[in-house]
């Protein structure tokens, strides 16, 4: 079984070669299966990450969870912790670690509301075990906030056979790519 650091490195290839128009089509059905599930349905708060460097795309989602009625959620990570802001506008965003979009700190925390976590992940298998970006920001918040349901969002070239696991990591609910749903 491969690493975690050669499997990062192999994905990270992957993305960076990865046509923006198909990242686009790709993350459109993506969406459109996250928005079947009951969870996003059903959910009146859906917390996500903000997309960056060809992950699968988050903009439509905040678009349809604002449509919806929905309260939206966004990270920035604050020393070893991770803390959701609730952003009511896209422009509630700003550039953050690494150009990495994050909400303003002014906005009000978005703190043991249940909800639909929306996550990524660099790399998945079937059984949905997960490869992270190596901070464990993820497994410590959902650890803390056990009533989320969790669902990751991947494309399909992000799949591998399998991926190594640690104690602490936490599956997702389900992954979603954009062949198909993994439970």
């Amino acid at each position: 079984m491969e690493t975690k650091k050669v499997i990062r490195k192999e994905i990270f290839r992957r993305r960076k070669e990865a046509d923006p128009i198909a990242v686009h089509k790709n993350s459109e059905q993506i969406w459109q299966r996250l928005f079947s599930l009951p969870a996003f349905q059903e959910s009146d708060w859906i917390y996500l990450y903000i997309d960056c460097k060809n992950e699968v795309m988050t903009d439509g989602i905040i678009e349809e969870a604002f449509r919806l009625g929905k309260k939206v959620a966004a990270p920035k990570v604050v020393g070893e912790d991770m803390i959701f802001y609730q952003i009511s506008h896209p422009e509630d965003l700003e550039p953050g670690y690494f150009g990495i979009r994050e909400p303003k700190t002014d906005l009000p925390v978005a703190d043991g509301e249940d909800g639909l976590m929306v996550m990524p992940g660099v790399a998945f298998d079937d059984r949905r075990h997960r490869v992270g970006y190596g901070g464990g920001f993820y497994d410590r918040y959902l650890s803390k906030h056990t009533r989320h349901f969790t669902a990751a969002l991947a494309f399909e070239f992000q799949m591998m056979e399998e991926v190594p696991t640690e104690p602490t990591d936490l599956l997702p609910d389900v992954v979603i790519t954009e062949k198909t749903i993994y439970r």
